[in-house]
């Protein structure tokens, strides 16, 4: 009986103290063991039984396998978070929940991490329905009224021309030609949408009715789209059509250079019956009447002397006119003509039969100038050699539009390079104003003689408010004498209104600068053809800058110079091929040029010149 007794107090003394000392220990004992894992002993809890009866030792309800789904990973880009804020919000939640339960996996087997789980991810989900709806909508429509307002003008006139040519292309096509009623109704809305679009360049040039008509060609254009099941065709076409545009307007654009060139080298038929006319009429004259007044004046250097090259009688006349028209004080200025031996005579005779009054004309012949040879002069053994001739004569040079305008008349005539010898023409003149054949003067010019040009050569109008004024433009920076000698992006400058002063001219000893670039460009490696990229070079860091309001251009190329610059310019100059005598210049420029001429002169009578 007693060993019976004793044998149930040590069982109960084995379940109530030694059996929780036991356990405790193991619990402390695994815990600070790296080898044995927590999650391990949460199982080994969560599977504890006691009797069968599990309920007790869950701290939470268990929710089922099924109640927590794994969100579904969807990535927004920053245009579409601008669209759907809410959306995005919820997915961007639902994120951070799966990348964390993405590394706490184990957990999701236990029921206590479950229910954790289940709790927070409803938690998060009430929180992200707390924002108020209003302001997700007033963001949308933010969004949606920038986007309306950034919307191109012309949105719907580009669409019209798409539906255009995409009813062009459909009824070209097979399927759709079989069907003669869809045909026929095609044409009949390119026809009414045509002349609905006019010449509209922006959406409110549209008439109401466009829009009308644009949406039946869009009807019209559904139907022939089910009609026609094979697109490949029609893109075929659409892609021919392309190419065979692009070599058209590549055509037609050199066509139009080409012509444009043509045009401003052809003298017009009475430019070139006028120096027949007078001609004919100088030689008739004694030599005694062949002679200008005040020839004394010609080299006094406290006048105005002013610097004209051209072969052009009519042009040359204008400069003159329009210059003498402002003066305060005709009689001290002076104006040396030089031509070549063909306008000679004819340019004599013009300024004999209209003198302009106290004004001291001059008219030389530059076959006259016998220092002037290839000998002196590198530009004209240039000019005279067999490959300049051939790069202009030589019919497939001109195959290149961008080499057309290098192949003008004018680059072979030596009086266009006569503006760099300017010292050895006027020896005893200390400044000349140089003036183009093509420009108007509308304002006295004297003004300038007394501009102190700093020790510089040339007074010149700077012309760097377009990029293509720079000296990138005109030179081959790809030389390393170029490169190594100018800065690409500086600014260049006007010839046509240019002040020089002759006596810096010869100290500095510019035209030998002139002849040494001349002859490192022998093979035109520095530059095309002309006078403004070596005049770049001559003056280089020698240029007085001038008041823009003194020398305005563009009269020859551009339709869109500032009529006000125009107004207040002191010379507008037409440089460009749209010379104001010719019939292809710029209507609304001419009267500036015209009203100078004098159409009443006999001879501009006969030669048929008329406004």
């Amino acid at each position: 009986m007693k060993v019976k007794v004793r044998h149930i107090v040590l069982n109960l003394l084995w379940v109530s103290v030694f059996s929780p000392i036991f356990i405790y220990t193991y619990m402390v004992g695994t815990f600070f063991d790296p080898s044995f894992s927590r999650l391990d002993f949460l199982d080994d809890v969560a599977a504890f039984t006691l009797s069968g009866d599990t309920s007790h030792l869950h701290v939470v309800p268990l929710e089922t396998s099924t109640a927590l789904k794994k969100p579904v990973g969807v990535v927004y880009s920053d245009h579409s978070a601008n669209s759907f804020p809410s959306e995005v919000t919820e997915h961007k939640s639902t994120r951070v929940l799966s990348a964390a339960s993405e590394e706490r996996q184990p957990l999701l087997n236990n029921p206590i991490t479950q229910a954790n789980e289940s709790q927070l991810f409803a938690i998060s989900l009430e929180e992200q329905h707390t924002l108020p709806p209003g302001k997700i909508e007033q963001k949308e429509q933010s969004v949606n009224k920038s986007y309306e307002m950034t919307e191109a003008a012309d949105v719907q006139v580009h669409r019209i021309k798409d539906l255009l040519i995409r009813a062009k292309v459909y009824i070209s096509l097979p399927a759709i030609k079989s069907n003669s009623r869809l045909t026929r109704e095609l044409r009949l809305q390119i026809k009414e949408l045509s002349r609905a679009i006019g010449d509209a360049a922006k959406d409110t040039d549209l008439p109401k009715s466009a829009f009308e008509k644009l949406k039946a060609m869009e009807q019209s254009l559904e139907k022939g789209k089910q009609i026609q099941d094979n697109c490949g065709a029609s893109i075929k076409r659409l892609r021919a059509m392309l190419h065979s545009t692009e070599d058209q307007l590549r055509v037609h654009k050199k066509k139009t250079t080409f012509l444009a060139q043509l045009t401003a080298k052809t003298l017009p038929k009475g430019l070139h019956c006028l120096p027949l006319r007078l001609t004919t009429e100088y030689y008739t004259l004694d030599s005694s009447q062949q002679n200008f007044l005040d020839e004394d004046k010609l080299e006094d250097p406290r006048l105005y002397h002013y610097a004209l090259f051209s072969d052009n009688i009519l042009a040359a006349a204008v400069v003159v006119n329009s210059t003498i028209s402002h003066v305060k004080h005709p009689s001290k200025h002076v104006f040396h003509i030089v031509t070549d031996r063909l306008n000679y005579a004819a340019m004599r005779m013009w300024f004999l039969c209209n003198s302009p009054g106290k004004v001291t004309i001059q008219v030389q012949n530059i076959e006259e100038f016998t220092w002037l040879n290839s000998s002196y002069s590198p530009v004209l053994k240039q000019l005279g050699s067999p490959s300049i001739r051939d790069y202009y004569f030589r019919a497939h040079r001109s195959n290149s539009v961008s080499n057309l305008k290098y192949q003008n008349p004018k680059y072979l005539s030596i009086l266009n390079h006569l503006r760099f010898y300017l010292p050895e023409i006027f020896p005893k003149l200390n400044k000349v104003l140089f003036l183009d054949d093509d420009v108007v003067v509308q304002k006295d010019l004297s003004d300038l003689w007394s501009l102190d040009l700093k020790a510089n050569v040339n007074g010149a109008v700077e012309t760097c408010g377009e990029s293509f004024h720079r000296f990138d433009r005109y030179l081959n920076f790809s030389h390393p004498l170029i490169s190594k000698n100018f800065d690409p992006h500086a600014c260049g400058w006007a010839y046509g209104m240019n002040i020089f002063d002759l006596a810096e001219w010869r100290r500095q000893n510019i035209t030998e600068v002139y002849h040494r670039w001349q002859k490192l460009n022998h093979g035109r490696q520095l530059w095309k053809l002309g006078t403004l990229p070596p005049g770049l070079i001559t003056f280089w860091k020698r240029i007085h800058p001038l008041n823009r309001s003194w020398h305005v251009l563009g009269l020859g190329y551009n339709p869109n110079v500032n009529q006000r610059e125009i107004e207040r310019a002191a010379v507008i100059h037409y440089n460009g091929n749209l010379k104001p005598w010719l019939e292809i210049g710029i209507p609304k420029y001419r009267n500036y040029w015209a009203k100078y001429v004098d159409y009443d002169s006999v001879y501009l009578r006969d030669c048929n010149i008329n406004p």
